[in-house]
């Protein structure tokens, strides 16, 4: 592990007893995790599903993943939110394995993913073309891609310091639908945008800056 990557996972560690009181990330609220079981739900394939969480964090979304009948793992740099991510799955009584690992470069074997689904990772990583393409390399022929993105204006002010170097990240603070789509472009075979600033609840009350879902397959 690098220093930089320590530097990460040590931040991660930190914030992961807190991480659930945000609404989008433990998803108590009824509205909140019922928002995000449909856009989940529309993002996979409707067969059960090989689904690879990348930077997991405490396992919301792998939860409603293997609570639609998928067989997913999660892969996050920091051991204590996979340690949550197992806990909350095993707590909800569904399927899931969780593994301590780099998102720049998951420790699982090419072509063995019908979806990567990444919430929120790519703007953390010292280098998030090469994590894209990683990403690509780990999915079927087929398989789809699923970035939740978006550039964090409205939180900038708001979130403590990220880790000391941070701003020379490629894409701190998060990156817009149309650079994000151009980077991937050349990845995969066709792609579309969601727009989800809009859906209050997924964010538990109103956004007003830029968010969206990124769906391409391979």
């Amino acid at each position: 592990m690098t220093d930089s990557s320590r530097a990460i996972a040590d931040y991660w560690n930190a914030a992961s007893s807190g991480f659930d009181d945000e609404p989008d990330h433990g998803l108590r609220a009824a509205p909140t995790r019922e928002a995000w079981t449909r856009r989940v739900r529309g993002w996979l394939p409707p067969g059960p599903a090989d689904v690879l969480d990348v930077g997991c964090g405490t396992g919301s979304l792998a939860e409603l993943v293997a609570a639609g009948g998928h067989r997913v793992t999660g892969v996050d740099l920091a051991p204590r939110m996979a340690a949550r991510a197992r806990a909350k799955l095993a707590a909800a009584g569904v399927p899931g394995r969780f593994l301590v690992g780099d998102a720049t470069a998951p420790p699982l074997q090419e072509g063995s993913f019908d979806v990567v689904l990444s919430r929120h990772v790519i703007w953390t990583i010292p280098e998030p073309e090469r994590a894209l393409r990683a990403w690509a390399r780990l999915l079927r022929p087929g398989g789809r891609l699923v970035l939740v993105e978006g550039r964090w204006r409205e939180t900038a002010e708001q979130t403590a310091p990220y880790v000391a170097g941070a701003e020379r990240l490629p894409w701190g603070g998060g990156i817009g639908a149309a650079e994000l789509a151009a980077v991937v472009r050349p990845l995969v075979a066709e792609l579309r945008i969601e727009p989800l600033s809009e859906d209050a609840a997924l964010w538990g009350g109103p956004v007003h800056d830029e968010r969206y879902a990124l769906i391409a397959q391979l």
